[in-house]
């Protein structure tokens, strides 16, 4: 399947927000958000509750109107980009009809739009061709959600928005669901997605963004991201270990002594480790770099945005040595 003729030239970006902003009353929800995203990119919007995803979502949708700043979708406002059929998402929640047939919600779907893709192909592109016979409320909760894809790719877009995509969903659920986003990302479709479970943007996404407190404090590929997490985690079988005297250790930032074993985190791994395998008895030495998570608490805590004041500039030190070109 390509994506739509309408869709404009790939020149375009996909998305295009400068300064965008949003308030509630005294809260500011989303503060100064700049956010350029090419055709054919699957990114992954990060951030702990609170930290403004689903208000800049809402904004990329025309859902909510900017305070301040601009967004532009294929270089036209959200609202008109969605009564193009250039712009289609999968939010977290949606009534479906429950007495009628998975096919037919398709058809219904189909029968808003002008120009759409066949019912059959969609269902098959989501992965649930098989179940186009069957009663909307015999489905699981992933199958639902797969319906919700198929539903959104009846005006063939050019970017999908999916916010929580695969919440309440099993492993297998949310396994499948991806599988299906990843395989029609391949037609060159631009898709941005939130998610709490962080696997899912290490596995899927080609670029992710940070966001704490309403601002982007980190941008780039996984790996980029996971390198912003100084230092490593050293583990180790050690009964009685002494831990005041791995803390004396020069770059050690903390230590867990769990029964017999402990878990060092330092920006010195080597010096850890010639302690534990010269001064102790420790066996089973294994150290191992941060992952996303690691890097994900450490750049959307309390701790970071005490550390940052969370500030503007800050927020440039973090995002602009790894913002991605793609």
């Amino acid at each position: 399947m390509t994506i739509s003729q309408s869709a404009p030239q790939a020149a375009t970006a996909a998305v295009h927000a400068v300064g965008l902003t949003k308030r509630y009353g005294r809260v500011t929800a989303v503060g100064g958000i700049d956010l350029t995203v090419q055709p054919g990119e699957v990114v992954a919007f990060l951030g702990p509750n609170g930290a403004g995803k689903t208000t800049t979502i809402d904004m990329l949708l025309g859902l909510a109107k900017p305070d301040a700043g601009s967004v532009q979708v294929y270089g036209q406002s959200p609202r008109s980009a969605i009564a193009h059929g250039l712009v289609s998402a999968v939010m977290q929640t949606g009534g479906l009809l429950e007495d009628i047939t998975v096919r037919e919600t398709v058809q219904l779907t189909a029968s808003l739009f002008p120009n759409s893709r066949p019912a059959d192909e969609v269902l098959k592109r989501a992965g649930i061709l098989d179940i186009g016979d069957r009663n909307v409320k015999k489905c699981s909760g992933g199958q639902k959600q797969r319906l919700r894809f198929a539903m959104a790719l009846l005006s063939d877009p050019g970017l999908l928005i999916l916010d929580e995509p695969t919440t309440g969903m099993d492993v297998e659920g949310r396994r499948d669901f991806w599988n299906a986003i990843r395989e029609d990302a391949k037609s060159g479709r631009t898709v941005i997605f939130a998610t709490h479970y962080l696997e899912e943007a290490d596995a899927y996404a080609d670029r992710i963004i940070l966001v704490r407190r309403g601002r982007i404090v980190a941008d780039g590929t996984a790996a980029a991201i996971k390198n912003l997490a100084s230092g490593r985690t050293i583990r180790a079988s050690l009964p009685n270990a002494d831990e005041a005297a791995l803390r004396a250790i020069v770059g050690v930032n903390s230590v867990e002594v769990r029964q017999d074993s402990v878990l060092v985190r330092a920006g010195d791994s080597d010096a850890v480790a010639r302690y534990l395998l010269t001064q102790t008895s420790a066996k089973d030495v294994e150290i191992t770099s941060h992952n996303l998570e690691d890097a994900f608490l450490a750049l959307t805590s309390d701790d970071a945005a005490a550390d940052s004041a969370d500030s503007a500039d800050d927020t440039a030190e973090l995002s602009e040595p790894i913002r991605s070109n793609a």
